[in-house]
């Protein structure tokens, strides 16, 4: 146990499992433990070496992925007698853990260049760093450490180097700054509008932007197919009927269950209208039905699961009317407080006799009916599609006042929902969620495309990155429009 003097409440908290109770000898540390070690690096730098013998140099630990995959993205190592190389890193207690947990088949970790281990049994060909001899500290004190302020804040060393000359602006030149980078994002997304619309038409180029929104960054792809087969899923003035696009896009799709199982009198009744409808046409569609394994199912929240979203988008394209509603909307008057709640009505249906109950084909039933679409899902429409799309027709049109009014509706729109690549930026770009961040999904999408400009062009290091002295040189009086 720990060898600092101990207290009831220091009793507490080790009782309570705040604090791991661990022994010098303990067999297996927590692997959040060892995650945390290497992501402060707790180690004897100096001493670094792979199983086989090589030295190793960490220069950077790389950014800790909350989400399926390697647990550390973008670190940069250097090997002895090899040039510093930027990889993956995945650590486990032990180096079985690599084939035990079926990493060495699985694609998203093919791009790991070190295994970290608390131990290892038997070399395997991928570079391997054990833990346990270079640690810093006696394992009870790691453990009492990693329940502090210092383990769980962003290390210094990490943050970026344009963190110090966005620090030194004001809010109000932050604010500007991300509002810049934010309307640069917005004329962009407007350009890909653009250039579809050439192809396929403004409406065409809207569905194809929704559809793609729906499918989030797991399932972009699929969903623009989809989109792309709209005209032959719905010809104009079919008047399908919603369960019948239901039907449609997931058989097309390739979402609809094989077989049908007596389990659930509610599923089964719905998916067996389903085959109903599905299995007269599907012949018609053989050529155009995408496989199964296309799909990113893993991972993903069942409100956002492909089944629930391609559902919703059967009733929009039944109706028929969406396009013109958002047009309608554009030229409304509205204020800034009621901007999120009318478009939320645009793209609300009504209540739906199985979705509204069920997150996919195969979930029990809610306790209470759940609503298609969310107010946080109709912000990353607005700011990905709706804004853009109506910004871009305005532009073409010459419709300069309507231009000016969808992006006052930008800059006004509420916060989008938090993600891991924002509290990423926050940290590295920021020094943290500081409360000098401005609030509203314009700043959200300027420090995503900073991040896309600048970092995913740079690696952890920031190397060769132009943006710290760009910002350092911005001069004072710096007017929108100016470089």
């Amino acid at each position: 146990m720990s060898s600092f003097p101990s207290n009831c409440y220091a009793a507490w908290r080790t009782r309570a499992g705040l604090v791991p109770a661990l022994r010098e000898t303990s067999d297996a540390p927590p692997e959040r433990l060892l995650q945390a070690v290497w992501f402060h690096q707790r180690l004897r730098r100096e001493q670094l070496r792979t199983h086989d013998g090589r030295a190793l140099r960490v220069l950077h630990p790389g950014f800790w992925n909350r989400e399926p995959g390697p647990d550390f993205r973008g670190a940069v190592i250097q090997l002895e007698g090899e040039a510093a190389r930027t990889g993956d890193i995945e650590v486990d207690l032990h180096s079985a853990g690599w084939r035990g947990h079926k990493h060495d088949t699985n694609p998203n970790f093919k791009g790991v260049a070190l295994h970290v281990v608390w131990r290892a049994e038997r070399p395997i060909a991928l570079p391997t760093l054990v833990l346990e001899p270079v640690l810093d500290a006696p394992l009870p004190e790691l453990a009492l450490w990693l329940s502090s302020d210092a383990a769980q804040s962003y290390p210094l060393e990490l943050l970026g180097q344009c963190c110090a000359p966005l620090r030194d602006l004001s809010e109000d030149r932050l604010t500007r700054l991300l509002h810049e980078a934010a309307l640069a994002r917005l004329q962009s997304k407007a350009a890909h509008f653009q250039a579809r619309a050439r192809d396929g038409g403004w409406e065409q180029a809207l569905w194809e932007g929704l559809f793609r929104a729906l499918g989030y960054k797991h399932n972009v792809w699929p969903m623009q197919r989809l989109a792309e087969l709209r005209g032959m899923l719905r010809p104009e003035n079919d008047g399908t009927a919603p369960l019948a696009l239901q039907a449609r896009l997931l058989g097309v799709a390739g979402l609809l269950p094989e077989e049908l199982t007596s389990t659930g009198v509610g599923r089964y009744a719905y998916v067996r209208r389903l085959w109903d409808s599905w299995w007269r046409e599907r012949d018609a569609f053989a050529e155009v039905t995408l496989p199964k394994t296309i799909w990113k199912l893993a991972g993903i929240r069942p409100a956002n699961h492909p089944q629930r979203r391609l559902a919703l988008a059967a009733h929009w394209i039944s109706k028929g009317e969406l396009p013109s509603q958002l047009e309608s909307w554009a030229l409304s008057t509205l204020q800034k407080a009621t901007l999120a709640e009318s478009l939320v009505k645009v793209f609300q249906i009504a209540r739906d006799d199985f979705w509204s109950w069920h997150w996919t084909l195969k979930s029990r039933r809610l306790t209470r009916p759940q609503p298609l679409l969310g107010a946080t899902r109709v912000t990353d429409l607005a700011v990905n599609v709706v804004l853009p799309w109506l910004w871009m027709r305005a532009l073409d049109g010459r419709n300069d006042a309507l231009r000016l009014e969808m992006e006052r509706r930008f800059f006004a729109w509420p916060s989008a929902e938090d993600n891991a690549v924002l509290r990423l930026a926050r940290q590295r770009l920021l020094g943290g969620a500081s409360p000098r961040f401005p609030r509203g999904a314009a700043a959200q999408q300027g420090l995503l495309q900073i991040v896309r400009d600048y970092c995913e062009h740079s690696n952890a290091l920031c190397a060769d990155c132009r943006f710290p002295e760009l910002v350092r040189q911005w001069p004072a009086n710096t007017v929108k429009g100016e470089a």
